[in-house]
């Protein structure tokens, strides 16, 4: 009886143990399934405005480094996406950092949406460009060691350099070997960096390795203010844009409906690819949206918009998938829109 005692409470305590290896170690994979649909009336705040009849809804899509019981249940469950870590977050970047361009990347999506809406409503709007910011470095790459996330860049070879374009069209035209100097500001210090170009991954075209983001001061009457958490990456800049612009004008652009969407927005409007895209249509569906903006990229073959349509389809959904090239072409779209 002692011996079978003792073999139950073995079995017990292995299983035990199995079950919290698998719950915490974490493997190099990263797992990415359907998020959530937040109405975004108590994320963005317009000074002044009052509340539509309907919502607007940021989608997301959820990720995270995966455990074993995760990496099992994406590899059974719908819509759950595996993806090798190393292709997710680059080798030589923290978890930490990953986060941080994110959010970063989030900043920016607000400031173009902000404009993109107070633009088209005839708000009052001013845009002082500051210089840009490095998001993330690329390992292996002239600037791996030489700059860092957050330095705030101001100038090349002595030139003034207000937004990111400034600098990608300086570097583009020049070959690979030339050498650049890059004037940053970093913790309060004015530094200098020679990098010698070198040819991007997979191109021809001459780079350093970074990614970067506009600084700039957007100064908008009335005010509007965003409380959107942790949530990263600019996909959500379409639907911010529509919110924004909702709440500027006296008209209910909701007209009482659910609107979801996903798509980068520039400061020209125009509506970019996203990834995701099914896991967004599944989580606007389970939050009951009646319309969906998808990015339609002139109308390709493999655009957002055609998965968002087949997924749409094979969930058997009842809520209408509608293509956009351009903040415009959705904003037409919900003035068009019968009232519910």
């Amino acid at each position: 009886m002692k011996q079978n005692a003792r073999y139950i409470l073995f079995v017990i305590l292995l299983l035990i143990i199995v079950f919290c290896f698998s719950g915490i170690y974490r493997m190099p994979y990263y797992v990415y399934k359907p998020g959530a649909a937040d109405a975004l009336d108590p994320i963005v705040s317009v000074d002044g405005s009052e509340k539509s009849e309907g919502d607007m809804h940021l989608v997301t899509v959820r990720g995270g480094q995966a455990t074993p019981f995760q990496y099992v249940m994406a590899k059974i469950l719908p819509y759950h996406q595996i993806e090798k870590l190393e292709d997710v977050i680059p080798e030589g970047i923290s978890e930490k950092e990953y986060t941080q361009a994110q959010l970063m990347q989030m900043e920016s999506s607000q400031e173009a949406s902000t404009v993109v809406a107070y633009e088209a409503a005839g708000a009052e709007l001013q845009i002082d460009y500051k210089g840009v910011y490095v998001v993330s470095v690329v390992k292996d790459l002239p600037a791996d060691g030489q700059l860092k996330q957050g330095d705030h860049i101001t100038a090349v070879d002595d030139q003034q350099v207000k937004e990111a374009t400034d600098l990608t069209s300086y570097v583009t035209p020049k070959h690979v070997g030339d050498t650049i100097t890059l004037r940053i500001e970093r913790d309060d210090k004015q530094l200098e960096k020679k990098l010698k170009l070198q040819a991007l991954p997979d191109t021809q075209i001459p780079g350093i390795g970074i990614t970067l983001v506009t600084d700039r001061d957007v100064t908008e009457d009335p005010e509007v203010t965003f409380s959107s958490g942790q949530i990263g990456g600019p996909s959500a800049g379409l639907m911010f844009s529509l919110e924004i612009y909702d709440q500027l004008e006296e008209e209910d652009m909701t007209k009482g409906f659910q609107i979801c969407g996903t798509g980068e927005v520039d400061y020209e409007g125009n509506v970019g690819r996203i990834g995701g895209i099914d896991k967004k249509v599944v989580a606007a569906d389970k939050e009951g949206c009646d319309v969906f903006f998808a990015p339609n990229e002139q109308d390709a073959e493999d655009s957002n918009y055609q998965v968002a349509k087949q997924t749409a389809e094979d969930i058997d959904t009842d809520m209408k998938v509608v293509p956009v090239n351009t903040f415009d072409d959705a904003k037409k779209y919900l003035e068009e829109m019968p009232a519910k």
